[in-house]
């Protein structure tokens, strides 16, 4: 039986309804706080037989911090896939960070072990890659550097890394996969599908920078792959397109029937806010909304190379223009 930790996020979601079709019953795990209507309305993006396919999930509350529930979860179980992680740049989240991301990691790998798991994917990012040096594009062999200004998120992804690869000494088959900025449906207020939010209400500013973009159907068809083919014990970088957050915002706006952005915005400004963020979440309790980890990361420019799945698996990335063309079009729906 296939197991999937963190079923309601993004990833898991849309890698839920692929398995559905594939297999009769599928457990997933979910924290009791988690909005389970989301994965419905995943599915209704590609079905409109949402509820036959939905009754295939066996759901089981488990936080993946606490050992009675997850070893339960994992009763039966063949493979995994670990979707469950905690994402925040706020430095007074790192220890939730570090107790989801890489203790919850740690208890996953040791349950898989003890329970004679087959294989494992670990979802990723790559925000655990090193930084490009020169210009270079960043591969899967990119080496990490603890001393960058690395976010408490990277750190912990990282960390989390490293107890899949400890798994893998241990007898663990595994593979990690790490997207890029993942783009698809279903969660418009979370993850990157707040971005197309704040497009569709017109965006005026760009900051410098550049990262991978991918479609989330890439990243759910690459892990399915991955677990049925004899790949095991490597990461693969998902990346299908590298675009300046110029670039991004504008094909963004354009497919949205909004003005390209056109003001460049300089990060001693949005430093400057964000003290001002700072300040009003330190006298008044307010939601950090502009991090320091987040604006580093804005005014980095990242060129990420692919080819390595490319070639492993024969593997093509759905064109850019067609993936934020039916995103677009499913967000107005």
């Amino acid at each position: 039986m296939i197991l999937v930790t963190g079923g309601t996020g993004l990833v898991g979601a849309h890698l839920l309804y692929q398995l559905v079709l594939k297999h009769p019953k599928i457990r997933a795990t979910h924290r009791t706080s988690s909005d389970l209507a989301s994965v419905k309305k995943v599915f209704s993006y590609y079905t409109k037989d949402v509820e036959t396919l939905y009754q295939k999930i066996e759901w089981i509350a488990a936080n993946i911090t606490e050992i009675p529930q997850l070893t339960q979860a994992f009763q039966g179980i063949t493979h995994v896939y670990h979707c469950a992680a905690f994402v925040s740049f706020n430095p007074k989240h790192y220890h939730a960070l570090k107790k989801a991301n890489v203790e919850g990691t740690a208890n996953v790998v040791n349950i898989a072990l003890a329970n004679n798991v087959k294989k494992m994917c670990y979802v990723s990012s790559i925000a655990t890659l090193g930084k490009s040096l020169n210009g270079e594009s960043i591969t899967e062999e990119t080496p990490w550097n603890p001393e960058d200004k690395n976010s408490v998120y990277s750190i912990t992804k990282y960390g989390a890394e490293m107890e899949v690869w400890r798994g893998t000494q241990e007898g663990l088959d595994a593979v990690i996969v790490n997207p890029g900025v993942i783009l698809g449906e279903g969660y418009w207020h979370s993850s990157s599908g707040r971005l197309i939010t704040r497009a569709a209400k017109g965006v005026k500013y760009y900051t410098e920078g550049s990262s991978g973009f991918v479609d989330i159907k890439d990243v759910v068809k690459v892990m399915l792959s991955l677990m049925e083919s004899d790949l095991k014990n490597e990461r693969f970088v998902l990346v299908s397109k590298n675009l300046t957050y110029k670039e991004f915002l504008g094909s963004l706006s354009v497919a949205l029937g909004k003005p390209v952005p056109s003001k460049s915005i300089s990060k001693r400004t949005l430093l400057f806010l964000s003290s001002l963020d700072w300040l009003s979440s330190n006298l008044f309790g307010t939601k950090r909304r502009l991090l320091k980890g987040m604006i580093h990361s804005m005014f980095r420019y990242s060129k990420y190379d692919a080819s390595k799945i490319e070639k492993a698996l024969d593997f093509q990335f759905t064109p850019y223009d067609e993936t934020i063309t039916r995103i677009v079009k499913n967000y107005k729906a």
